[in-house]
C-alpha cells in the first residue's frame, strides 16, 4: 500500500513504522491516522511480522494533533475530529490487541496523540532527551487516542489529573520513574536499542505473545475468578501449538528454541 505519511518497512520480520511528517513536528491528521491504521492491519495480517517498532521520522515523536489543519474547518471541526479519532483510534485498539508486541522508540517530544501512542505501545524506549506532554487542555480540548484509558493505568489516576490538567512536562527519566517508559537510553541507541528489543521478541513464540499481551489488558476488568479462567483457556490453547511443545523440549533438551508461530 502507498503511505503518503508514514514510511513502512518490514526486515527481519519486524515492522518499522515510522511518523513522516517531520516538517509538521510529525503532528497527527487526517492521512496520518488512516495511514497508520492500514499499517497496523497489515501488521495484525502478515503472519510473518513478529515485532513492530514505532518512531517518528526526524528530532520529533510526535507533537500531537494538526492543529494548523484544524483551523481550516470552521464549523466542520466537531465532524472532522470524529473522522480523524475514527482512524486512529482503530489502529490504537488493533495495535493492543494484536499478537506482534509493539516497542515506541520515543525521540523528541512525546505529546498529546504523540503521547496516547507511546501509552498504548508494549514497550517503550525513550531517548534521553525526549519529553512527554499531555497537551490537550491546553488548547481547550480533552484527551484522544486511549490517552484517558492508559495514563491512569500507568500513573495512577492523581498523577494521570495532574498531568492532564496542567499539562506538566516530563523528562524522559520523570516518565521512566513514573512507569510511562520501560528504559532511557542515549539519544545515538534510541533505534539501536528498540530494534534489539525488537529481534528479541520476534524470536518468541508469537501465538503466545499475543494471548499474553491480551491477558493482561484483560485482567483490568475481570474479577479474579473470572481473569483465571481467561488464564486457563488462554494456557490449554496454547498447548495445542506446536511451539509449545518445540518450546518446553528446548528447555528439557537445554538448547534454544526454533519458533515457527505454529
Amino acid at each position: 500500500m502507498d503511505y503518503t505519511t508514514i514510511l513502512f518497512d518490514v526486515r527481519d520480520n519486524i515492522a518499522h513504522i515510522t511518523l513522516n511528517r517531520p516538517e509538521a513536528a510529525n503532528t497527527m491528521n487526517e492521512d496520518m491516522g488512516r495511514d497508520l491504521m492500514h499499517a497496523v492491519l497489515h501488521c495484525d495480517e502478515d503472519s510473518s511480522i513478529r515485532a513492530v517498532v514505532l518512531t517518528g521520522k526526524g528530532s520529533l515523536f510526535c507533537a500531537g494533533g494538526d492543529l494548523k489543519s484544524f483551523t481550516t474547518q470552521g464549523k466542520h471541526l466537531p465532524y472532522f475530529l470524529k473522522e480523524v479519532t475514527t482512524y486512529l483510534h482503530a489502529a490504537i485498539s488493533r495495535l493492543t490487541r494484536m499478537s506482534p508486541p509493539v516497542i515506541a522508540a520515543v525521540n523528541g517530544f512525546a505529546a498529546g496523540a504523540g503521547m496516547s501512542l507511546a501509552l498504548a505501545s508494549d514497550i517503550v524506549v525513550a531517548a534521553q532527551s525526549a519529553r512527554f506532554n499531555v497537551a490537550y487542555t491546553r488548547v481547550g480540548l480533552t484527551p484522544d487516542g486511549s490517552l484517558s484509558y492508559f495514563l491512569p493505568r500507568c500513573v495512577g489516576l492523581k498523577r494521570a489529573l495532574e498531568l492532564t490538567l496542567t499539562n506538566r512536562v516530563l523528562s524522559a527519566q520523570e516518565a521512566l520513574d513514573w512507569g510511562i517508559v520501560n528504559r532511557v537510553v542515549p539519544d545515538g541507541e534510541l533505534l539501536e536499542q528498540a530494534n534489539a528489543i525488537a529481534t528479541q521478541l520476534a524470536a518468541g513464540a508469537p501465538k503466545a505473545l499475543g494471548a499474553a499481551k491480551r491477558l493482561l489488558h484483560m485482567g483490568w476488568n475481570e474479577t479474579l475468578e473470572t481473569q483465571m479462567e481467561h488464564e486457563s483457556q488462554a494456557i490449554a490453547s496454547m498447548a495445542k501449538t506446536a511451539d509449545t511443545h518445540e518450546g518446553i523440549s528446548a528447555f528439557i533438551e537445554k538448547r534454544l528454541p526454533k519458533f515457527k508461530g505454529e
